[in-house]
Formats: structure tokens, C-alpha cells, sequence
């Protein structure tokens, strides 16, 4: 007689992070709400984290209309004592941050770099890459303690690709990318995953903001021409990749880029011709 493997309940299947507990950064709206929605119908109980508090207890209301778990934690991502405190938070309440989603972004700097405001450009930056250092480092004493624990950091436009007049979020973006592979590398022997999650072009009220600047159809064409055809992807795909990925405990794929507009349900079984042939991290060419 063979071994046969534990059944897995319809429960489990439909809740696969019961049980586990996640802070998303950038929470109350847009793709933030959208992953905080996905994680809770997946079981998970969950910080929504942002500056915002209207924005937040919206997003907590939707989780519990959804029959999920949510608390809001009104946080600016950049103050390093802010940070902390909520993970301390949320250690102390919940007893483990077993998921970290650094999403809270800015694209404030919009224009040729002799035109755009410096302190635009610095917020964009510290926004989208210091804050994820932040979060990360907070949270990580506990996550390696455990010996457990996912990292999600979202990637975006200008990540893999030149971003003129977008470079204060797209040079942050590509940061992200080297950020997550070098963290996943750190953390690597401390049973810790690190993935970056590019959600594709969704509209909202960042994207929607850009789309009311005077000069963007100037600056990027493209962008506006993809926003009127419809090109805009939903939120909600990022929430399901942000599912999976939460539960991606794969040493091969960690430190990698996953796009909502991929097939990475079946990127398990392509691991290893993934890790052989360096995919989906930001190389240069040689």
C-alpha cells in the first residue's frame, strides 16, 4: 500500500493563508486595496497600511462586506519610527507578520530632469525605495526568527526599461528590482522569499492624476494612448498574484519579477530552467 498524501480540505483551498497575518503598505486604495481584498478572501488577516484614514476605512469596510479580516494603520512608509512602531504593532496583536506587501508608491515627478522639481524627484524616490527598506528591515528580526515569512515589493513602469520623464519612479521602480534580488539572497538561509510584483498599467488615481497633467501627452504618448484604448489592466489581477506569490515558497524563484500578465501559475514547474537561464531579474546585456 502506497502513501498517499493529505487530503487537502475545499476550505484550504479557498482560504490558503488562513491563519497567516500581512501588512500592505499603500492600502486604502487603488492596487493596495485591491491585494488587501485578495489576501483577506484568501484568509488572511490584514494591516492595510497608508497616510490616508478616509482611504483606509473604506478598504476595511470592503474586507468585511467581503467576509474577511482587516484593520487599518494610518502610516507614512518613510518614517523609519512610524514603521516600526507598526510592525511592533501588529507582532504584539496578531503575533507574527507573516506576509509584508510594500506597495505605497508616489509619482510625483513628471518631466525632463533639467525641468522637474528636486524635492519631487526625492519623493518619488524615498517613497517608493526607501520605504520599502524600511518596512523590510522592521520586519525582517521577526520574520528570521520564525524562520518564515513573504516580501512582496511592486515593481512598475520604468522597472526593466528607459522611463524619460518619468525617472524619479522609474529609477526607484528598477531599484526595487535589484532591492528584492539582493534581499532575497540575504535572507535566503533564514527560510525568508522575496518576489517583485509588477501589476501592469491600472488606472488609478496616481495613474489618473498623470493622465490630468497638461504635459503628459508630450512626455509620454504612449501612456495616454494605452489609457484611452482600454489597455488598462485591473486591480484585482495583482491581488490573486500577490496570493500566489504569498504562498510561493520556492528558493528558486525567490529575488525574481512576476507580472500579473504572465502565466505564473505554472512557473513551479519551470524553476529550474528559470534559475539556469537567470530570468525575470534585471540584468545587463553583455
Amino acid at each position: 500500500m502506497t502513501d498517499q498524501p493529505p487530503a487537502v480540505s475545499s476550505d484550504e483551498r479557498a482560504r490558503p493563508l488562513g491563519g497567516r497575518v500581512a501588512v500592505v503598505t499603500g492600502g486604502g486604495r487603488g492596487v493596495g486595496r485591491a491585494i488587501v481584498r485578495a489576501l483577506a478572501r484568501a484568509g488572511a488577516v490584514v494591516l492595510a497600511a497608508a497616510r490616508t484614514e478616509a482611504e483606509l476605512a473604506a478598504t476595511v469596510a470592503l474586507v468585511a462586506a467581503d467576509g474577511g479580516a482587516a484593520h487599518a494603520r494610518p502610516v507614512d512608509v518613510t518614517d523609519r519610527a512610524a514603521v516600526e512602531a507598526l510592525v511592533a504593532g501588529a507582532v504584539s496583536e496578531f503575533g507574527a507578520v507573516d506576509v509584508l506587501v510594500n506597495n505605497a508608491g508616489s509619482f510625483a515627478a513628471l518631466g525632463p530632469v533639467w525641468a522637474v522639481e528636486p524635492e519631487a524627484w526625492l519623493r518619488d524616490v524615498t517613497t517608493n525605495l526607501y520605504g520599502p527598506f524600511l518596512c523590510a528591515r522592521a520586519v525582517l528580526p521577526h520574520m528570521r526568527a520564525r524562520r518564515r515569512g513573504v516580501i512582496l515589493n511592486l515593481a512598475g513602469g520604468g522597472a526593466i526599461g528607459a522611463a524619460p520623464n518619468f525617472t524619479g519612479y522609474g529609477s526607484s521602480k528598477a531599484g526595487i528590482l535589484r532591492f528584492t534580488e539582493s534581499l532575497a539572497k540575504e535572507v535566503a538561509p533564514d527560510g525568508v522569499f522575496v518576489y517583485a510584483l509588477n501589476p501592469g498599467l491600472v488606472r488609478t488615481a496616481m495613474t489618473e492624476a498623470l493622465l490630468a497633467h497638461p504635459e503628459v501627452g508630450t512626455y509620454n504618448a504612449g501612456f495616454v494612448a494605452r489609457m484611452a484604448g482600454g489597455h488598462d489592466v485591473p486591480p484585482e489581477r495583482a491581488g490573486d498574484l500577490a496570493v500566489f506569490l504569498a504562498g510561493l515558497r520556492d528558493p528558486r524563484l525567490s529575488g525574481r519579477l512576476f507580472d500579473v500578465n504572465w502565466d505564473y501559475a505554472s512557473l513551479p514547474e519551470r524553476a529550474e530552467t528559470i534559475a539556469r537561464d537567470d530570468l525575470q531579474l534585471l540584468r545587463l546585456r553583455r
